[in-house]
């Protein structure tokens, strides 16, 4: 079974890299990587974890871009210690602590009285993104549920306005994955909310600027989304993938390691590991 779209506490998931790792195996899944946002402070520890287990691991990297809609790029095979992936990081970890700065000014203005002690006694002493933000309105009592705290307070125009960071361009994302020996995929089309025509138009504008795969496999997915971006990426020639976008249970409750939601993931096809593989050792080959 295979899950390459996973996070843990080194950006906004539940458990720790080493944690995550062992309870996917305990899942079944046997292909794994763990994919945080803007981040691959993870990787060492879920990369021993995972060989301990005896998993086939991938080191991956999740990164937001803005492209008129904000897409997400998943990087896998980088190398942790990349001179240009670690630039980039930094810069974004510190876009991140500026935006906690901005985010508690608003939520204290739309009162919820809430503080950077208070999410750090909900992310074991560490801030990060809005779901540890949502985790603390939940537990304060301003709101029901870490999805209600999104809908009232983290994803409404007036937020973006006031508090969303910067973010690079699609090709600048890319770059940098391609550029720590990566190879670049489009996570979970479904989320651009775009008709088939436009996503068409998007994937191929894409492909252009180094685009290498689509995640294709993924815990939101209709059967008839899914046949589509296998249809893109034969099109294309691009990769196709397979993700949950776990969490963990606090965050986002319905989704589990490996199987989705209601075991609508499940995904055993060996082809999807053997040609990110190849993909992988072609890209360490160019850097």
């Amino acid at each position: 079974m295979i899950d390459l779209h996973i996070h843990t506490t080194c950006s906004d998931g539940q458990f720790s890299p080493e944690e995550t790792i062992r309870m996917a195996h305990q899942a079944g899944v046997t292909a794994a990587a763990v994919t945080d946002h803007d981040t691959v402070s993870g990787i060492v520890a879920a990369s021993a974890a995972a060989v301990a287990c005896g998993m086939t691991f991938f080191p991956g990297i999740e990164i937001s871009v803005q492209g008129g809609k904000e897409l997400h790029i998943l990087g896998y095979g980088v190398h942790p210690d990349s001179d240009v992936l670690h630039q980039f990081c930094a810069k974004h970890a510190a876009d991140r602590t500026e935006r906690c700065g901005k985010m508690l000014a608003y939520l204290q203005k739309k009162g919820a009285a809430i503080t950077l002690e208070d999410v750090r006694r909900c992310n074991q002493g560490k801030t990060s993104g809005r779901p540890h933000f949502a985790r603390t309105l939940v537990e304060l009592g301003y709101a029901s549920s870490v999805q209600d705290a999104f809908e009232k307070y983290l994803t409404t125009p007036e937020f973006y306005a006031r508090v969303e960071r910067p973010k690079p361009t699609p090709e600048e994302g890319i770059r940098v994955i391609r550029s720590a020996g990566g190879v670049a995929v489009l996570a979970h089309p479904h989320q651009l909310k775009l008709e088939n025509d436009a996503l068409d138009a998007l994937v191929a504008k894409l492909k252009v600027v180094g685009l290498q795969g689509i995640e294709a496999y993924y815990s939101r997915h209709t059967p008839e989304q899914t046949q589509f971006y296998l249809h893109l990426a034969e099109k294309y020639d691009l990769l196709y993938t397979c993700g949950s976008d776990f969490h963990g249970p606090v965050i986002k409750p319905e989704i589990h390691l490996g199987t989705g939601i209601d075991k609508n993931l499940c995904v055993t096809d060996a082809a999807i590991t053997a040609r990110l593989q190849a993909a992988i050792a072609a890209a360490s080959r160019r850097s």
